[in-house]
């Protein structure tokens, strides 16, 4: 904000404050950006409600019979959460917690079993609800549903690469493996599945509802987002692992989080004007199209400047500060503003687990006591598999877009 005020002081005649003024509080006044609060809070409730437990006890069964055993639940278990969630720290953090422990004590590689939680925690992003999705859509005048259904299929594949990776690993080192202990006395017990599989399914249920609505277009997004926060709530209260003081809990952290999101919209929204007014989106624009660059190669560019930007700054901060700029550039070489959002998502996802300031690794460091250097290796096989990702979304744009009516 700061940034944007002194450059509409220096380099524009407008009244700085009536205009700073007015900016900040088109930024925030919009009825698309009352999903975001009501998202975050849905996540908080179930976050209390003991899900990421009843998760562990529902996958186990199933993920011991694949190659690479209960890691998987890593992976699967953070794609259902970011159904819930929409953050990809919250997602790390709280299937962390679970499997971390659990994952050490039966004997499992530290080291993939860290670097695959860094990696899946990042689908918090991009399997709806996203929170970084709203804020793009908001911005970039995109249906807000229509990124929710473009970033399900991504998230799958993503889903499905990372799963690919640990099998592939698991066999890599089927020679050298350590002895992993099973999670029940026996291989597979079917009423013990059955078991884990109903306590889970009240959630699940709750997710296929919301985002289910969404899709179907008999509810807006926001309308779905208050469904989910009400569902939530009904959900702990039956489960009785949510208190009144739980619950307070949980609506405190929302308004922060919220709130934060909030300050940093006014700001990147004054900077973006000001950016704007003074003609640099459109120099940036003209100066790209002069090179003549092959649409690949411009997406390359980006996507090295992505990965810079990054290493400094968080996802939400590296969406609002750079759309003005990179959006023109992305349509002018013939991509969509709905691929662009799911591009961008994943571009944030990269950025979650590269150091210095990466926050799933923050995330990691407080769980495992590990450096932040170490949890990067570990990683990087995950980072990788995104950047992969990046560049095959570029070739085939239709990944984005082939589930999304009238694309």
């Amino acid at each position: 904000m700061t940034t944007g005020i002194l450059t509409l002081a220096f380099f524009t005649d407008v009244s700085v404050l009536n205009m700073t003024a007015t900016i900040a509080w088109n930024a925030v006044n919009s009825y698309g950006l009352v999903a975001l609060p009501l998202f975050v809070l849905m996540g908080e409730i179930l976050l209390r409600s003991g899900i990421s437990r009843r998760m562990f006890g529902a996958l186990a069964p199933f993920m011991e019979r694949l190659p690479g055993g209960l890691l998987h639940i890593n992976v699967i278990g953070s794609a259902m959460f970011a159904a819930i969630s929409g953050s990809s720290a919250a997602t790390a953090a709280t299937i962390g917690k679970i499997t971390l422990p659990e994952l050490k004590s039966r004997g499992y590689c530290e080291k993939l079993a860290v670097g695959s939680l860094a990696g899946a925690g990042t689908l918090g992003f991009l399997i709806p609800p996203s929170i970084i999705m709203i804020v793009y859509g908001v911005m970039a005048g995109v249906s807000v549903g229509q990124l929710f259904i473009a970033g399900l299929l991504p998230g799958l594949l993503l889903v499905f690469m990372f799963s690919g990776w640990i099998c592939l690993q698991h066999g890599l080192n089927s020679s050298k493996k350590m002895k992993v202990k099973p999670t029940t006395k026996e291989s597979f017990k079917w009423n013990f599945a059955a078991r884990g599989l109903l306590g889970l399914a009240p959630v699940v249920a709750l997710i296929v509802i919301v985002l289910g609505s969404i899709y179907s277009g008999v509810a807006t997004t926001t309308e779905s987002a208050a469904i989910g926060v009400m569902g939530a709530t009904i959900l702990g209260l039956l489960t009785g692992e949510l208190s009144l003081n739980e619950l307070r809990e949980a609506a405190s952290q929302a308004v922060y989080t919220s709130s934060m999101i909030g300050m940093i919209l006014a700001g990147a929204a004054v900077l973006s004007t000001a950016v704007d007014l003074v003609g640099l989106p459109k120099a940036l624009v003209e100066a790209v199209s002069a090179r003549h660059l092959e649409p690949l190669a411009t997406i390359a560019a980006l996507i090295g400047l992505y990965v810079l930007l990054g290493m400094f700054l968080d996802g939400i901060s590296m969406v609002v500060v750079t759309l003005p700029l990179a959006l023109p550039i992305a349509t002018t070489a013939g991509y969509s503003s709905l691929w662009f959002g799911i591009f961008l998502v994943i571009m944030v996802e990269m950025a979650q687990i590269t150091p210095p300031v990466g926050f799933n690794i923050f995330v990691l460091q407080g769980l495992t006591g590990r450096s932040a250097g170490w949890i990067a290796r570990a990683a990087l096989p995950f980072f990788l598999i995104l950047l992969g990702f990046a560049l095959l979304l570029a070739i085939f744009p239709g990944i984005a877009t082939v589930m999304v009516p009238d694309i």
